[in-house]
């Protein structure tokens, strides 16, 4: 049997994910920088500076696609209840959530959307490194495991959920705050 070469690394949980993992994808991602969460919170609270590294990304000719969900969709309703905290509250951590990101709506090669999409993962993808943080049901996502995966060709895992973002990005709506 051959070793899927794609898995680079797994984690626990998304917290077992060391910030210096992020920090350095983030740093050294030189096309394509792509999320996709319902909230999102951890991200910019775990690095104060994303906004101005993604701009910064962006300025050197990376394309930067934020997705957070719909606060005021029925995905994120269900979500929340789900999870036990409630629709409003998970909207709440979004709006909140996306303040951070106002900035990058007047750059050209950055744009946000929001999603009205059952999420089954949250995806970061770094060029050619792309974090999967799987959902399980009534967890929230920060509880769950997180697999790093590595593109080696086409057609395997990452370019499966790469595909899912592009779905997913292609039916979401611009934020206008």
């Amino acid at each position: 049997m051959q070793k899927n070469v794609e898995l680079i690394a797994t984690y626990v949980n998304r917290a077992e994910v060391p910030r210096e993992t992020w920090l350095t994808l983030l740093r050294e991602a030189t096309e394509q920088i792509d999320v996709l969460v319902f909230s999102g919170t951890f991200f910019a609270q775990s690095n104060p500076h994303v906004a101005k590294m993604l701009i910064e990304r962006a300025e050197q000719g990376a394309t930067v696609r934020l997705c957070f969900g719909n606060p005021d969709g029925d995905a994120v309703a269900a979500r929340g209840q789900e999870e036990g905290i409630g629709g409003g509250t998970l909207a709440a951590k979004i709006r909140a959530s996306l303040s951070y990101y106002r900035a990058l709506l007047s750059h050209e090669r950055c744009e946000v959307r929001l999603h009205n999409t059952t999420l089954y993962n949250s995806l970061f993808r770094y060029d050619e490194i792309l974090l999967v943080n799987p959902h399980i049901w009534g967890q929230p996502a920060s509880a769950n495991p997180v697999l790093q995966l590595k593109r080696v060709g086409e057609l395997g895992w990452f370019d499966n959920y790469t595909e899912s973002f592009d779905a997913i990005w292609a039916d979401a709506q611009p934020w206008a705050p």
